[in-house]
């Protein structure tokens, strides 16, 4: 099944019909294939009417229990991964305001107990400086001002005792430049403060570390149950748990060759030296 961002929304309807259709056609009551599946009947009436996006793990069982062949096996499987991926276009959150989106991601973030952040090109705004906060806002539409103070706010979550942060950063990360050098010191300088918090680890993964794979893509992992990965245009936002689950594999092998505590602490004083 080829991916298209636009269809996400669609994909969900489109499962529901079909496993609505596959049962009636395996001439199966809800009731019987809810029993055949160990779920409920409710469950499996939410699933057939699009109140409740069934996992693949749930559609896989659906599909054994209706003894479906091969060919719509793979079909349905490829339709759940889709309908359990959302598409969130930068053109969209910036038209329903970019506050909305900070609203969203605290939201997240006061759910989540454990969240892993994956930062391959850049400082993300919870471990930011006020000024590196507004340089990071320059493309961004309309005034940032607001938008500084909610990103602000949200670094209370970082002193949240309940939580665990984990932050992977490629020394490119760390060291790129939006600001001027003596304000880019003052950044690295916080990376080194944050990193004596009890409940933050932050990694660094130095330039010339031999590395089994390439890091391509920002991702944040909030607990087991959902992962966001960034680009240019918008973002994914996975919630089938085999994403979810590759996800942590990826930052588990990044955290193996990263640099934590006081080894990471030497290599960002060097750096912010640097700039000095």
């Amino acid at each position: 099944m080829t991916f298209e961002p636009e269809r996400l929304g669609q994909s969900r309807a489109d499962l529901a019909e079909e496993l609505r259709a596959l049962r009636k056609r395996a001439g199966l009551t809800g009731d019987r294939l809810a029993r055949r599946c160990n779920m409920s009947q409710s469950q499996i009436s939410k699933f057939e009417t699009g109140k409740k996006t069934p996992t693949l793990v749930d559609v896989e069982r659906i599909l054994r229990a209706i003894d479906a062949p091969p060919e719509v096996v793979s079909e349905l499987t490829a339709l759940a991964r889709v309908a359990n991926t959302e598409w969130q276009n930068k053109r969209s959150s910036w038209r329903r305001g970019p506050e909305k989106r900070q609203t969203e991601l605290a939201s997240l973030e006061a759910e989540a107990t454990e969240i892993r952040y994956f930062l391959p090109s850049m400082i993300t705004g919870l471990l930011a400086t006020p000024e590196f906060i507004r340089a990071s806002l320059v493309h961004t539409p309309g005034d940032s001002s607001r938008i500084v103070a909610r990103k602000l706010e949200r670094q209370a979550a970082l002193h949240d005792m309940s939580k665990t942060f984990t932050f992977l950063l490629t020394e490119q990360a760390a060291r790129w430049a939006i600001v001027p050098s003596p304000a880019m010191a003052m950044q690295i300088d916080r990376l080194v403060s944050l990193s004596h918090l009890p409940n933050i680890r932050i990694g660094v993964i130095p330039t010339g570390t031999l590395m089994p794979r390439g890091p391509m893509n920002t991702f944040t992992v909030y607990d087991s149950r959902l992962a966001t990965v960034e680009s240019f245009t918008g973002r994914m936002v996975f919630r089938d748990p085999r994403d979810i689950s590759e996800h942590l594999s990826i930052f588990s092998l990044f955290a193996h060759h990263a640099k934590f505590d006081e080894e990471a602490r030497i290599l960002l004083r060097i750096w912010a030296a640097a700039y000095r």
